[in-house]
Parts: C-alpha cells; structure tokens; sequence
C-alpha cells in the first residue's frame, strides 16, 4: 500500500528551500576560541589601609588575539575594574574593545567572579571565570551578536591571559 504521506526526505527538502527563501540572509553563529596576554599601559589602583587587603585596581590593557573565528587577529583594549580581596574572592569586571581592520570594532561587556582555591603549595590560587558578551560594534561588526565564556589567568605579575570561548554572528548582508 502506498502511504498518504511524502517520504521525510521530500519534506525535509521541501522545508529547507522554504528557510532558505525565507531565512537565506540571516546569519549563522560561529565559534571564537581566541586568547589575548593583556599588558598594563594604565592603571589606578586603591588600596585599603584596612590590613584587609582589599583593592580596587583600575586599568587598560592591551594585547593581541590568536586563536579561531572573528576575533582572530584582533587589537584588544581592556577597560578593567578590579575589586579583589586577596584569598577571599572579587568581582572583576570591565569591556574590550577588539579592532580589526579600519572602522571594524566590537565592543564587549564582561563580567568574572574571582574565587580563590588552596593551591599545591598551600598559598590560594585565583579563578577568574565569567563571561562576555558583545554589545555594539562599527563597521564589519555592525550588528554582531555574540556570547560565551571569560578566563583570566595570570602570565606574569602585571600582565593577564584573557580566554575567551563562545560564539559569534556577523550581521547578514
């Protein structure tokens, strides 16, 4: 007996032409992996003359990213605000700007808690994870839209390893 229903694959061929007409300029995420060792050219720092340890650290950094999707090969400012209490915790904070190209920036909010975790030498280590997220850009990064995850690591005593992993999407022509 002959079925009353058309095989799945005429369907689903069939649906795909109709999103593709419909949907054919909308653009697709794709995936960043892209790290950047931030150096310090400004800063301004609090300390607390409580012994608690507690500062505010205010800085700019910059770096360059490496890695894989639109961020690759990127110039990355960090505009930082940094309120730590060392061996307890923090609440770092702040925006990059990546420029790639003429007239091409993005601009991304980040956010990261700092937890710091008994280290193999007893001493606390930090844990700075968090996440970012894009929320305007110019040029070829008119319309981004992006999200993922933040890591920040230390590379030395000044400068930091921002990690960032998510996915992005151009805006569609």
């Amino acid at each position: 007996m002959k079925s009353a229903f058309p095989r799945s694959s005429t369907v689903f061929g069939a649906a795909f032409g109709v999103a593709t007409l419909l949907f054919g300029s909308a653009a697709m995420a794709d995936p960043v992996s892209v790290k950047a060792t931030m150096v310090p050219k400004e800063q301004i720092k609090l300390d607390f003359k409580d012994g608690s340890g507690h500062f505010v650290l205010m800085v700019r950094r910059e770096g360059m990213a490496a890695g894989a999707g639109l961020l690759d090969g990127a110039q990355i400012v960090e505009y930082g605000r940094h309120d730590i209490v060392p061996g307890v915790a923090g609440d770092p904070s702040g925006y990059l700007v990546a420029t790639k190209g003429e007239g091409n920036i993005a601009y991304i909010k980040w956010t990261v808690r700092a937890v710091f975790m008994p280290g193999k030498d007893g001493k606390p280590e930090i844990h700075d994870n968090g996440f970012w997220e894009v929320v305007s850009g110019t040029g070829s990064f008119k319309g981004l839209k992006g999200a993922g995850t933040l890591h920040i690591k230390s590379a030395n005593p000044t400068d930091r390893i921002f990690i960032l992993d998510g996915e992005m999407a151009a805006q569609a022509n």
